[in-house]
């Protein structure tokens, strides 16, 4: 029996919804990155981005479980003395709810260009609707 190696010209995506209202973040996150690597199909190969497209909807009702609201920070520096920021996860689900799951998912992807590629077939929306009706997503089960 011969092993099939994926090519990026022959591999097939899919388009899958999300719905995030009330799931909590990590569990979201690891869903979502597997299905971004291509990890939920028989034609898994790490080297190649045979990964879906994910559209998430009600990122502003995303869950985060402890005390995760008022003691998450996030950092980013600018590279100038004195250019750190840092701002707390509840503050970023106000102003940006869309980041959140952003900086979860990409975390959860490999360190390399092959990432920012699959990061790009990421779609996230703070409200229940989205302008990918046209693609036809499927729900993904969470």
């Amino acid at each position: 029996m011969k092993t099939e190696v994926a090519k990026a010209e022959n591999v097939r995506r899919d388009w899958y919804v999300v719905d995030a209202q009330d799931v909590v973040l990590g569990r979201l996150s690891t869903q979502i990155a597997n299905v971004l690597r291509g990890k939920n199909k028989a034609l898994f190969t790490p080297s190649v981005d045979t990964g879906d497209f994910v559209i998430v909807v009600n990122a502003e009702k995303i869950a985060l479980t402890g005390r995760k609201v008022a003691d998450k920070m996030y950092y980013n520096h600018s590279g100038y003395v004195g250019g750190l920021k840092e701002i707390s996860a509840g503050k970023l689900l106000e102003k940006k709810p869309e980041d959140l799951i952003k900086r979860a998912v990409k975390g959860m992807l490999p360190k390399n260009k092959l990432a920012r590629a699959m990061l790009s077939k990421l779609k996230i929306y703070a409200g229940p609707h989205h302008p990918h009706e046209a693609q036809q997503p499927k729900n993904l089960v969470l």
